[in-house]
């Protein structure tokens, strides 16, 4: 039997407390994280720490917490999750979803990588530091976030529009998706820090025609019309667009791996990366995939409009490109309408900030190779970048090499290794000692 540290022990148990606390983000306006942001209030009440919960809307709940620092003159860091999870159909999961049960070395159910391990980290940190007396160098504001996966509307949006003086004095912040582990050849271990993130502009279409029986032929019809628009988007092979980000992280990669590093073409690259091709390869150019459709209402009525929505993500200095191609692929009979626009980001990778996250890495796993990424999603960080705070990804964690990691985002049986949450939880913790 594994035997843990009290550090490592609660944020076992705190993981899985969040993932048992179902708070589904169902998109639209419809979600809860109340019982979720009441159980962060009480687990930080419990050893002094004040925190609020700042309701946007019914149900919609965000914690924001203060830990003043050694050295309040420094510019202060925000350290943040988010608290929604996407739905999770129990009927395709091989156990419930909101378990938390660990099952062959893993914490399974839904957050348990997206982001409750996350979460867990930075609570299980914070709740020694309370217990022990221990004071940080900086400000660190805590931040909990609701809405983040349906765009942060009731969530980080709403507090950096309606609340900005609960991030006032921070320059820095540190949140998801970075810090992981990917084996690469030779058994080299890349850690991804993500310094950069993919703008997004999520889309409706709606092509426009002539109403009619079914039975009657109609040169104008609305749904064909659609479908030829996002067929053409769908198949559309965007051109390769590298950002400062992506040449940095293959040029390590192909140092680590004795390949050929080649500025005008970096796909062959992608067969060393392992389970982060996919969404590395996603990096590499824009994206437009259609992903919802609505049309008509009755069998043998051809219906006068048709809609889709589509997901748009563009490389950091092409969002130019991705709207006007998809402008000149759909035809002047579909019309676009945005319904969630984001900004791409970029920092660099440099600085004190990135130096202690390296150096906590490096401090347990002396084999690790910190490189920089570019995220093909997005994160709460864009909310913050409103504010010129500058944003990371650093939730650490050491995954074993035949661990498909980013299948687990959104995915089916979602789970995060014990031992990679633990390797976590003991990075995070140096890194903000020392940042």
């Amino acid at each position: 039997m594994t035997t843990y540290t009290p550090l490592e022990a609660e944020v076992i148990r705190i993981c899985q407390d969040l993932i048992r606390i179902p708070s589904v983000n169902f998109g639209g306006g419809i979600g809860d994280e109340k019982a979720v942001a009441e159980y962060v209030v009480a687990s930080l009440a419990e050893v002094g720490i004040e925190s609020k919960i700042y309701e946007s809307a019914p149900g919609r709940s965000n914690v924001i917490a203060k830990l003043p620092g050694r050295d309040s003159q420094r510019p202060g860091l925000v350290v943040h999750g988010h608290i929604d999870v996407v739905p999770a159909n129990a009927d395709e999961w091989s156990v419930d979803p909101f378990c938390g049960d660990i099952i062959d070395g893993m914490i399974w159910g839904r957050g348990a990588v997206d982001m409750k391990n996350m979460d867990a980290m930075i609570l299980a940190t914070v709740r020694e530091w309370s217990r022990s007396g221990y004071v940080p160098p900086r400000d660190i504001v805590l931040a909990f976030f609701a809405d983040e996966e349906a765009g942060s509307i009731f969530g980080s949006h709403w507090l950096v529009d309606n609340h900005p003086e609960l991030f006032a004095g921070c320059t820095e912040a540190v949140s998801e998706v970075g810090g992981f582990s990917v084996t690469v050849g030779g058994g080299k271990r890349l850690y991804m820090i993500e310094t950069a993130e993919k703008g997004i502009h999520w889309m409706k279409l709606t092509a426009h025609g002539r109403a009619g029986h079914g039975s009657v032929m109609n040169d104008e019809n609305a749904l064909t019309r659609l479908t030829e628009a996002i067929a053409k988007i769908g198949n559309h092979q965007w051109p390769q667009r590298y950002s400062a980000t992506v040449k940095a992280l293959f040029k390590l990669v192909a140092a680590a791996t004795g390949k050929t590093y080649d500025e005008k073409d970096l796909r062959p690259l992608l067969s060393e990366v392992g389970f982060a091709a996919r969404m590395i390869g996603a990096t590499l150019q824009n994206t437009a995939n259609p992903t919802m459709l609505e049309a008509g209402y009755k069998a043998n009525v051809i219906p006068g409009s048709a809609s889709a929505v589509v997901d748009g993500r563009f490389i950091p200095g092409f969002e130019d490109e991705l709207n006007e191609t998809i402008r000149s692929l759909i035809g002047p009979h579909v019309s676009i309408e945005t319904i969630t626009r984001d900004k791409a980001l970029e920092v660099p990778f440099e600085g004190d900030l990135v130096d202690a996250m390296c150096a906590a890495i490096l401090k347990e796993d002396s084999e690790a190779i910190p490189v920089p990424y570019l995220m093909s999603g997005g994160t709460d960080n864009k909310a913050l970048a409103e504010l010129g705070i500058v944003g990371y990804g650093f939730s650490p964690l050491k995954l074993d090499e035949d661990f498909d990691f980013m299948a687990m985002f959104h995915g089916v049986d979602e789970r995060v290794p014990v031992a990679g949450l633990t390797f976590g939880v003991r990075v995070l913790k140096d890194f903000l000692e020392n940042s």
